[in-house]
């Protein structure tokens, strides 16, 4: 007899469970990072699928159920955001339909938009620096936000209110008040699809595999705020101001976390790692910048109950006998181009590993090509439990039918 969604759902998240905590699963669990495939696999441009999101839930659930992977991928904390976007006049991506093609995934402008002299601004009162000087320089609507005094003048009626409320009454003000208006009702619209699609998945028998997202401070410095250029330089011109802005940033990381896995109920919180690869920073670079704060960052979502997911992007085969410094069977690492083998030897007994199945290969090779490197990865990778198929990045352009191999080989051979 076919079993119930109900049951499905549960084997699935046992499934996936036991490979977090290092325990032997029934058979190795498989993900995919969607990415705009659901879009092209459906027939949908980008476009569509960044703002319409009846269309896009409707095609990520199509994705899931003919492919049928372990655990669901969400479009609508990455995908589905064009309207907050758009409201917000937000700089900081090009998207679908506005400064790209409609069949074109989006691509981050990076920049400089906090000066070296900032530094202190944003260690003293990152906050206030963040609506003030960082949200006018990304977002064309909130320019107005820098005219405003510090919220926290505004204390009491004859302290700060009389007069400190004036520049939200000027055009440019309430321009801003409009933005976040109508940023604010997109996502609205967004979390109730993102709350829907859940419980549409969960119906049809699918578990959520992320339950939220943060990332490493550096990361969130460098990408952001600093820029990739401009950290660079701070490792060398400005370590201290560096070294302190990273513990500021630190509790601010472990909370967002920690406050998407409670609100989601999945403690399985999603981190990108950016710029500790072996090409960026040194080892003693990231020994003394990247890893000490992202370590804290684990341990403080762990210590939460919950399981850090890193995409380990890039190559960071030399950081493994560092990263291996991490409680067992608590942590994800999703290898991208790291020596995943040589991973399993150094941290096969301390985290669970995920990935990586070439996308050149998905995207320009052919079935049986990725089948025998997926018996590869489970004949190795796999051995005693521990991992978990999946691409090395988002499919976005993988052959229907190499992605297809992937999932269906996965659980045909990677029986236990």
């Amino acid at each position: 007899m076919s079993k119930s969604p109900e049951e499905l759902y549960q084997e699935r998240l046992k499934r996936y469970e036991d490979a977090v905590a290092l325990r032997v699963p029934d058979r190795v669990p498989v993900t995919v990072q969607w990415g705009f495939f659901p879009a092209r696999y459906t027939g949908m441009t980008c476009e569509e699928y960044m703002y319409d999101h009846e269309k896009a839930m409707r095609a990520s659930i199509k994705a899931h159920e003919d492919f049928g992977p372990d655990v669901t991928e969400s479009p609508f904390s990455t995908r589905v955001i064009g309207h907050t976007l758009d409201a917000l006049g937000f700089t900081q991506l090009r998207w679908a339909g506005r400064a790209l093609s409609a069949n074109l995934p989006y691509q981050f402008v990076e920049g400089e938009y906090m000066p070296p002299e900032e530094y202190d601004h944003f260690i003293a009162d990152p906050t206030d620096w963040i609506i003030r000087k960082y949200w006018p320089r990304v977002c064309t609507n909130l320019k107005g936000l820098a005219n405003i005094v510090p919220l926290k003048y505004l204390i009491s009626y004859f302290f700060g209110m009389p007069f400190g409320f004036a520049p939200f009454g000027t055009e440019e003000g309430q321009q801003a008040l409009e933005a976040l208006k109508k940023a604010g009702e997109a996502c609205f619209k967004a979390a109730a699809y993102a709350k829907k699609f859940g419980q549409e998945m969960a119906k049809r028998g699918f578990p959520g595999r992320d339950g939220g997202c943060t990332q490493a401070p550096f990361d969130t410095l460098g990408d952001f705020f600093r820029g990739t250029h401009g950290i660079m330089l701070d490792m060398y011109r400005r370590p201290e101001k560096l070294l302190k802005a990273l513990d500021v940033l630190t509790p601010w990381m472990i909370e967002m976390g920690v406050a998407d896995g409670k609100k989601t109920g999945n403690p399985r919180i999603f981190i990108p790692l950016h710029k500790g690869s072996d090409a960026f920073m040194s080892e003693e670079q990231f020994k003394t910048f990247y890893w000490p704060s992202l370590r804290k960052l684990m341990l403080g979502l762990i210590d939460q109950g919950m399981n850090p997911s890193l995409f380990v992007e890039a190559d960071h085969t030399s950081r493994l006998e560092i990263m291996r410094d991490v409680p067992a069977g608590k942590v994800i690492y999703h290898m991208e181009k790291t020596d995943i083998f040589k991973a399993k030897e150094i941290l096969g007994d301390r985290v669970c590993l995920r990935g990586n199945v070439p996308i050149s290969m998905l995207c320009l090779g052919n079935p049986d090509e990725v089948k025998a490197y997926c018996k590869k990865l489970i004949d190795v990778v796999g051995k005693d439990g521990g991992f978990i198929m999946d691409s090395s990045v988002g499919v976005e352009d993988a052959k229907i039918e190499n992605l297809r191999a992937m999932i269906d080989f996965t659980k045909e051979y990677g029986v236990y």
